[in-house]
């Protein structure tokens, strides 16, 4: 579910808020030092992107980092060897690219940015790895936001949005020198609306073939379909690709993955249908040697976000799909193919954690190659056989490092450690408790550096959006900053989560707030038991679905003192039509004019005036995942019914915050609101 988890990464929060109604919060407390800061946590650098090159001598990956003077965030790519002795940037601090790929003899390095004004469009860039400037490789007026080399390396494959009728009459004016009126939004789609996107309209996203030279780019799939994540097959023939060509791909979360023929005569020969599951089929990965393709699948789709995501492969040459991992229960991401051609690699979320495992298609056999106490993502894998990803730890942002077979791990970059290095970070651990019906749920315990046995102190129960993610073991900023205030911070995997089984996570169907509920209470009840929470001085909040869980906390007890609700909704029935994610609701609630009670019997809305928490309400302005409408709603209720409470609205953000001045400034609100209400 888009409602994401806002952990880790600093630059997709947001800035500078504008107070619509009371009063603006206390002073931020001063620290230590050499205690975490807020201006530490904006000067972290985010690294991304790992990519081995052919010959494994050497890992792209990029880098971002914030400029709070011209409050932005921009990204640099570097190449760092596989001994981790060299490091050498390859673009200008001032770029901010993305996407990097290797040619596939390891001539080039290619990446999408944007260059030459803010009005330039994304196109991909290729530098010589025996010097030079980087050179564009695509001219495409609405630019390209995917690409992937061929095989050869003397082509691409390249994702393309359609120019909308707009982009169209604005090209002709141009010529003629005639000024446009604005034009209406005109709605005919089902899913009419995404955040980020705006109104949706009838252009789509397709595949194109690219050779440098070419007078254009030839398109290759068509359609009212939108395509994406090409993967070429090892003979440079074939293209595999995800798809949702329902009659309707409006009305479906399905997905499928297809195969477009370069060398078929007639267009219509050229398409394939791979997989026909009803539910979404996606990433797929080619093994070596052609003959299969490995995909991420989902058999429930009945069940929307709340169903395992398996691993399967299908013979490229047909036959039946097999479901590798129906005993894992578990959810998998981002396969690849080992060399020998039946080994597949992939991450597997699980309790916390986020590991490297790998599955015999023969055996079905899963062996977990990598599961420390850490959080690994973004796996990469050359044709050899040799893996990097990005690992972070509670103490130690997200960097990168190869892994080797048996799961040992050489790490090659040390980004932010000199920031981190004289700071007394929170000591991190990951904890145990029976919820009310018994049900084992975990969570992670910050304590602030120092923490003696014993001692109690001020407490924040921090919520993970969702709802169907994990907290995990690595490097969360917030619970960071919070823990250098002094407070102990609780962040639980309440049902709903994912990384505990399908059951686990399904459990909030039809009934949200109520087993989360029960969870998260029965964590803080632990830590009352255990001496350390201040039952007087408890605090509660999160973003998304984190906001939402809040909402339902602070109207069901009145035992917080202080609550933060980001990006949340209440009033359900109220959103149908306004956030995005019409058809989840219908098949979660029904329709609600149908089935009026189920919605309002999840609606935490009506229950708000049971409400006694000082409550800050805050949310983008231009966020249509979870629109700030409900967060009106529920500032409005709380001020109408006498509660403490005060709404901050983010003009020109989204869902995840952008503008660095915006982020800073959340991260100043969140602490001074509970140092207000828990502090004073």
């Amino acid at each position: 579910m888009v409602m994401s988890v806002f952990r880790r990464t600093v630059a997709a929060v947001g800035l500078i808020g504008f107070i619509v109604a009371g009063q603006t919060t206390a002073q931020q407390q001063p620290i230590a030092s050499d205690h975490l800061t807020i201006d530490d946590v904006m000067a972290l650098k985010r690294v991304a992107n790992p990519k081995i090159s052919p010959d494994g001598q050497w890992v792209a990956y990029t880098v971002t980092t914030t400029d709070m003077e011209a409050n932005k965030a921009s990204t640099r790519l570097w190449i760092v060897s596989s001994d981790g002795s060299k490091t050498l940037p390859m673009t200008l601090k001032s770029d901010s690219v993305s996407n990097p790929h290797w040619s596939p003899d390891g001539t080039y390095l290619a990446f999408t940015a944007s260059r030459g004004g803010d009005d330039a469009k994304s196109q991909v860039w290729t530098l010589n790895m025996m010097g030079g400037e980087a050179e564009q490789y695509t001219h495409v007026d609405q630019g390209v936001s995917d690409y992937r080399w061929a095989p050869d390396g003397q082509s691409m494959v390249l994702v393309i949005r359609d120019k909308s009728p707009r982009q169209l009459a604005e090209e002709k004016a141009k010529k003629t020198g005639e000024k446009l009126p604005p034009d209406p939004y005109v709605i005919n789609r089902r899913q009419f609306k995404r955040d980020y996107v705006g109104y949706l309209d009838e252009t789509r996203t397709h595949l194109y073939h690219y050779a440098k030279g070419d007078e254009a780019p030839r398109q290759l799939t068509f359609g009212p379909y939108d395509d994406s994540d090409p993967q070429w097959s090892p003979d440079g023939e074939k293209i595999a690709f995800v798809g949702n060509r329902t009659d309707d791909p409006d009305s479906n979360d399905n997905s499928d993955i297809w195969i477009v023929d370069l060398g078929a005569s007639e267009a219509d020969q050229r398409l394939r249908q791979f997989t026909k599951n009803v539910g979404p089929d996606r990433s797929p990965a080619w093994s070596q040697d052609g003959k299969t393709i490995a995909y991420v699948t989902v058999t429930r789709p009945d069940i929307i976000w709340y169903a395992t995501n398996h691993l399967a492969y299908r013979m490229v040459s047909g036959g039946e799909a097999v479901v590798m991992t129906t005993s894992l229960d578990r959810n998998v991401s981002n396969p690849v193919f080992a060399p020998d051609h039946e080994t597949v690699y992939f991450e597997l979320e699980d309790a916390g954690t986020n590991q490297l495992a790998k599955i015999n298609m023969k055996s079905r056999q899963v062996e977990r190659v990598f599961q420390q106490q850490a959080s690994l993502q973004r796996l990469d894998m050359n044709a050899a056989g040799q893996m990097v990803a990005l690992i972070d730890r509670p103490g130690q942002t997200a960097n990168v490092s190869l892994i080797n077979q048996d799961g040992v791990e050489t790490r090659l970059t040390k980004i932010n450690d000199d920031l981190l290095a004289g700071k007394k970070l929170a000591s991190v651990e990951k904890l145990t408790f029976n919820s009310k019906d018994g049900t084992p749920v975990d969570g992670f315990l910050y304590l602030p550096a120092g923490h003696q046995n014993g001692q109690m102190h001020p407490t924040i129960l921090r919520l993970h959006g969702g709802p169907v993610s994990q907290f995990d073991y690595g490097f969360d900023a917030y619970a960071q900053l919070y823990a250098a205030h002094g407070y102990a911070v609780l962040m639980p995997n309440p049902r709903g989560s994912s990384g505990y089984g399908q059951n686990f996570s399904v459990a909030l169907w039809q009934k949200w707030g109520v087993r989360d509920f029960e969870d998260v209470m029965a964590g803080i009840d632990h830590l009352i038991e255990k001496g350390i929470a201040d039952p007087d001085k408890l605090g509660v909040g999160g973003w998304s679905y984190g906001g939402m869980l809040t909402n339902y906390v602070i109207t069901k007890s009145t035992r917080f003192k202080a609550a933060v609700s980001g990006a949340s909704e209440v009033l359900y029935r109220a959103n149908y039509g306004v956030d995005h994610y019409q058809r989840h609701w219908e098949a979660a609630l029904g329709l609600p004019w149908d089935t009026a009670r189920a919605w309002e019997a999840i609606s935490p809305f009506n229950d708000v005036a049971k409400v006694t928490t000082p409550t800050l309400v805050m949310g983008g302005q231009e966020d249509w995942n979870v629109p700030v409408m409900n967060s009106e709603q529920l500032y409005q209720a709380l001020r109408r019914v006498g509660v403490e409470t005060q709404l901050v609205v983010y003009p020109g953000e989204h869902h995840g915050f952008r503008k660095p001045n915006f982020i800073k400034d959340r991260y100043e609100r969140f602490l001074n609101w509970y140092d207000r209400y828990l502090k004073e």
